[in-house]
Order: C-alpha cells, then structure tokens, then sequence
C-alpha cells in the first residue's frame, strides 16, 4: 500500500538548495567539469542527509524501522542522491542513467538507444502523442524517445539540477518544441507551463485526470516508496485507453530475505542506488493491477539469451567489447578503473579541487557496481523487468 502520507514537497527550498550546491554547474559541457564547481558546504549537506540512512546500518543488522524510515524521506533520499551521483553517472556510464541488453557486435551506445526503441515500440508510441517520462534524469532517454517516436514528451523529476541538465540538452539539440521538463514528486504528478499540456494550470498543480496518451518510466519508479502508490497516480493521468509502459528494478523469485548473503547485495544496490524498498517481482504485478492496469506484456528481459548480459559494462570484461570506444567507456567501470576513480578523486579533494565527499560518492556507486553484477550472475536481480499496462477505457 502506499504510505499514509507523502514527504511534503518545497519547491522553493530545493531551488534555493540547488543554487547553493550546484551554482552554474549544469552549464558545464562534461560531468567531470561539473564536479569541479560544486560548493563544498551545500555538498557536505547533501552528504550527511543521504548517508545517515546507510552509514552503520548493514545488512546484517538492518532492522524493519531503518527501512521504514528511509521510505518515509523517499522524496530527499532521492533528490540528494542525485545531487551527489548525477555528475558522476554523466562522466562514467552516459546521458540514459539505465541499464540494457546487448546484441552481438552492438556498441554501449546503440544498445542504450535500442533498448529505448523497444520500450516505445512495445507501448505503441507514435507522432503527435502526449507523454509522460516518470523520472527523466537528464533527458536522455526522452530525447532518444522523441526522436524514434516523434511523440512530445513532458520529463517529470524532483531533481532541480537534472531538469536544468535536460534543458540545456533540449536546447543544444533544437528539441524545446518537443520536449519539456517540469519539477514534481512522482507520487504528486506536476504540470509544466509552457508544455501544451493544460498551459492554463499553475505549474506547482497536480495534473488533473486523464491527461496524457501514454507514460513511460525506465529504471525510476524503483525509487518510489510505493509501487501501487506511483502506478495508481499514474493510471490517474493516463487517458482511458492510454498505455504505460516500465523497465522495473527488482528481486527475482530467487532472492530470500533471510538469506544474509542476498540480502547485502539487495542492500548494496539500494545503498548505491537512492533506493528506499526494492521489492519483489510478485508484488510489482499486483500493484500494476491493484492500480488498475489490464497487463498486456511482461517479461524479465534479462533472461532473453543475448550475446552478453546486461551486467557486462559494470563486470569490466574488456573482450566484450565491440569496439575501441566502447573499450573506453568501460575501462572506467571496471575495478582497476574505479580503483583510479577513487585515488584521482582523493587527491583533488585533498587539494579542494573538489568538495568532500566526492570521493564517498564514488566509492559507494562502485559497491553498487559490484553487488548489481553479483545479483544478475546470481538471478537475484533484474534491473529489466518489462510490464505494459493499459487503463481501460470509460
């Protein structure tokens, strides 16, 4: 169910907070340049209200009222997550914050786009509709979306320096007319001015029913503290008949709780990741019927047999690699890449080159790293779980 109230959204302390942290960074070309120019005071904030919800709470002794907690400050648990990861992802993975299967001789970038393409093919997406990206990130995939499907699409996020992000990118690649990006919690869907959409709302005001054509969500809604919560507000502005479509992060039928093993890699992925409750596969099909979609397709993707699994980048087996670029791009996540990472980044925080608590940052996306590869070579884990829902009409 989900929780009987949600985190208060303040639009305007996040702003204010965003200015302070990020200043004029999201202007900035590459990650790496981005984290150059944060404000270290506003960083270290952002450090100590995201970690007081991991530090000294392993596995081993996480009790129910630790993650019950993290779930009721789902909402900031998140923002400063990617506060703290955004530059981070930009400089190691790319602009499409996801994961995605390979084909054999694919390329990391044909495959993050195809993965996109099947998505909006699987949900039917065309010219001329109205849609809705829950959890944007920067814009990547609704970029990819847009031009694949030639649909308009309004990227929904509680992170003000990822929606500036997606600007700057909307403007660079001449988009603004298709896109729009707009501030809101995802369990309170908000209405961008200036999207065609309702253009006569205020731009803090939930979307009335029955908006959109169709919602996608790729790898975000796990970061909801209710999945029947974030579906259910989902079905409510979707049109009768609309279509919803989503790559789930969960745990498979393998993963056991009371497995210690299981449950630290489950623990190092949410750590990792600005996760409050990942759940399991069983319970995101009923919250998509509990929130009343007719289920039309779903499917773990990361069990299609392909060329090379979904995990391999973060795996860093350089002999998958298709290609010297993608040889680059890898390097940077395997072990002796994160093992740079982390000296190069302690030695620039040590000559307040960048802001304390970069390097934290970093470190705990490379335990992620590790505990995401253990759960999909141990089938404890999928970050692919696709469902296409749709509203029945009136």
């Amino acid at each position: 169910m989900a929780p009987t109230a949600l985190e208060n959204e303040d639009h305007i302390r996040d702003a204010a907070f965003n200015k302070a942290l990020h200043g004029k960074s999201a202007e900035e070309k590459a990650g790496f340049r981005a984290m150059l120019k944060k404000d270290p005071v506003a960083q270290k904030a952002a450090l100590e209200e995201y970690f007081k919800h991991w530090d000294n709470k392993e596995a081993g002794v996480e009790t129910v009222e630790v993650r019950e907690a993290r779930k009721t400050e789902y909402a900031t648990l998140t923002r400063h997550y990617y506060n703290l990861a955004t530059d981070l992802y930009e400089y190691g993975w790319c602009a499409s914050f996801h994961f995605c299967r390979f084909a054999y001789g694919e390329g990391f970038y044909q495959a993050i786009a195809r993965h996109e393409h099947y998505l909006a093919h699987m949900m039917g997406l065309r010219d001329g509709m109205k849609v809705l990206d829950v959890g944007c990130g920067v814009g990547g995939p609704a970029r990819e979306i847009a031009k694949f499907s030639g649909a308009n699409i309004v990227g929904l996020n509680n992170n003000d320096y990822q929606i500036e992000r997606a600007e700057r990118y909307a403007v660079k690649e001449n988009m603004t007319s298709q896109l729009a990006f707009t501030k809101g919690d995802f369990m309170v869907c908000a209405c961008p001015e200036g999207s065609g959409i309702h253009t006569n709302l205020p731009k803090q005001m939930s979307f009335p029913p029955n908006v959109f054509d169709a919602v996608y969500a790729i790898e975000a809604t796990v970061h909801a503290p209710s999945l029947e919560g974030v579906y259910s507000e989902i079905f409510r502005v979707l049109k009768p008949g609309g279509v919803f479509g989503v790559y789930e992060w969960l745990m498979t039928d393998k993963y056991n709780n009371d497995n210690p093993r299981h449950r630290e890699i489950r623990l190092g992925i949410e750590q990792g990741d600005g996760i409050s409750n990942m759940v399991k596969i069983d319970e995101a099909l009923e919250a998509m019927k509990k929130a009343g979609f007719v289920l039309e397709h779903h499917e773990d993707l990361a069990d299609r047999e392909d060329a090379r699994p979904w995990y391999y980048p973060l795996d860093g087996n350089l002999r998958m690699a298709s290609s010297l670029g993608d040889v680059f791009t890898i390097s940077r996540m395997t072990r002796p890449g994160r093992f740079a990472v982390h000296n190069s980044v302690g030695a620039l925080e040590r000559i307040g080159l960048l802001p304390q608590g970069t390097r934290k940052t970093a470190d705990s996306l490379g335990v992620a790293a590790d505990c995401l590869v253990a759960g999909g070579k141990e089938k404890l884990f999928t970050p692919m779980y696709l469902m296409v829902g749709r509203k029945p009409q009136a």
